[in-house]
């Protein structure tokens, strides 16, 4: 069961998602703030969420979400 943390990254995500940098930088929080199995959730729907949008997968490469810390 993902927290509610997962669920405000999602938000959050979802909110800055019209300004790259920002995608970014939340990114890099939600990295460091999620336990490794919402990272994992999170980034499967990261895939389905930037289908469309590819200035926003380059963030999602850049940062590099994985569940190692």
């Amino acid at each position: 069961m993902a927290s509610i943390n997962y669920y405000y990254t999602k938000s959050v995500l979802e909110t800055v998602s019209v300004d790259p940098t920002l995608f970014k930088r939340e990114l890099k929080k939600a990295s460091r703030n999620l336990l490794p199995y919402e990272i994992q959730h999170l980034s499967k729907w990261l895939y389905s969420f930037t289908i469309n949008k590819p200035e926003l997968k380059k963030c999602i490469e850049e940062v590099n979400l994985s569940t190692a810390n």
